[in-house]
Formats: structure tokens, C-alpha cells, sequence
């Protein structure tokens, strides 16, 4: 039984990191009775160490009954995950995030946890790495995962950070949307993409739109539809 929060961000305009998802992320660990978060830093916002975001979420939590720990702190990292109670992937680069994935043998067990009922957070890169695979990522192909498959937690791709075009701007060159068309020239994937301040709510097989932004579900040959909050993409 699936048990997830799938944020496009971390932080939304004019609010402190976590801060408009900690009352969901709160409510779900004590619903579990869940103490002790596992976070996977891996993405590196910035290149930072991994040292330094863990400290970041911790501070983010430094007022609730959590306990942060991240995985780069522990001698096994895949007995940190199999032990985890909670875990919690940060944004960032997602090939960087998914090549640690891949190279530590984290990815199946990480699908594995999920699938067990272990509550998962992802933010951005870690977002991205819920669905299928990682073509939908905004991110610089700074490396080369040995594989660009993910966990398929849930059947579609997300495209994190979704912005509208402006019809404002000077900007040529393509937009978010006309990226992803290019995208289904090659695949059949549904891709949602999830605006600022929206998440995805999964519990078994409830997958509910949440937060105030619509979302944008891209089909192959199809127009964009706009779907509102309380939305369920289990149908999809």
C-alpha cells in the first residue's frame, strides 16, 4: 500500500523550505507513529554537499518530534534504506540523483519500500524519480546514470516546476510544453506536469491532486487537459 507525497518543490515563493508541505508531511508521520526520517541528499541543489542539505531539512524540522538522518551518514547505505521508517528525496540535479541510484543499487530497493507501504516524500528530483523514467527532468546532463529507468511508483512521468508559456515574453526559444511534445515523437508515457505549491497525494491506490495550482496531463497526439485539485491520477 502506497503511502506518498509527490511535491513539484520544496519551497514556494516568499515561504521557508518545507514550509507549506510540513503540516501534510507532519500529519502523515503521526499517522504512522514515525520518528525518524531517512533523506537521501543525493541531487545536490547547486552542487552543495551532502552534508549541508541534510542540515537544511534538518532545520526544517528542527521544531517537530522528527529525527533527520541522512543516508550519506551511515556505513550501508542499502541498510539504511531497509530499515528506514520514512524517507524523503530532496530536489536537485535528477541525473546526478538518479546515477547515485543506480551505482549504489538503491533504485529497487527504493521501489520496493514504496510498494511496502513505507512513507516516501519526494520534492522536485525526487519527484522525478516516481514515475516510469527520467526524460521528463529539467535538469543539465552534468552525468550519465547507467540507466535512465526509475522507480514506477506511479504509471506516468512527472515534469516538475511545470511553467505556462508567457505570452509576454521575448524568450524564442521552446516551451515547457513543446519540449515534452518532442518527448512523445519517441515515447507513449502520460506526462503530468505539476506546477509550484501542487503535490500528489498517494495512499494505496488513490493518487489525489493537492495544493491550489491545476496540473497539465500530456498525452501522445492528444491537446493538454487541465485537471483541478482533488483530481485522482489512478485513472489515468
Amino acid at each position: 500500500m502506497r503511502n506518498m507525497i509527490i511535491a513539484s518543490t520544496s519551497t514556494i515563493h516568499g515561504t521557508e523550505y518545507l514550509s507549506y508541505l510540513l503540516p501534510t508531511l507532519l500529519e502523515a508521520f503521526h499517522r504512522n507513529n514515525i520518528q525518524q526520517l531517512l533523506f537521501i541528499p543525493y541531487a545536490r541543489p547547486g552542487g552543495i554537499s551532502h552534508k549541508e542539505y541534510t542540515e537544511r531539512v534538518r532545520t526544517a524540522f528542527q521544531m517537530t518530534p522528527i529525527t533527520v538522518k541522512g543516508i550519506h551518514e551511515f556505513e550501508n547505505p542499502q541498510e539504511a534504506l531497509k530499515s528506514a521508517e520514512a524517507i524523503f528525496t530532496g530536489g536537485g540535479n535528477t541525473f546526478v540523483l538518479v546515477k547515485m541510484l543506480h551505482d549504489l543499487d538503491l533504485m529497487t530497493l527504493l521501489r520496493k519500500k514504496i510498494y511496502a507501504g513505507t512513507c516516501y516524500i519526494g520534492t522536485s528530483a525526487g519527484s522525478n524519480i516516481c514515475g516510469l523514467n527520467m526524460r521528463n527532468t529539467n535538469d543539465m546532463p552534468i552525468v550519465m546514470p547507467s540507466s535512465f529507468k526509475t522507480t514506477g511508483a506511479i504509471g506516468y512521468n512527472i515534469n516538475a516546476h511545470y511553467l505556462d508559456s508567457d505570452p509576454n515574453s521575448t524568450h524564442m526559444g521552446e516551451t515547457r510544453e513543446q519540449r515534452i511534445k518532442e518527448f512523445h515523437c519517441y515515447n507513449d508515457l502520460t506526462v503530468v506536469g505539476l506546477r509550484e505549491g501542487s503535490y500528489i497525494r498517494v495512499q494505496g491506490k488513490e493518487e489525489i491532486l493537492c495544493g491550489t495550482p491545476t496540473a497539465r496531463i500530456l498525452t501522445k497526439n492528444n491537446p493538454a487537459i487541465e485537471v483541478n485539485p482533488g483530481y485522482d491520477f489512478a485513472q489515468l
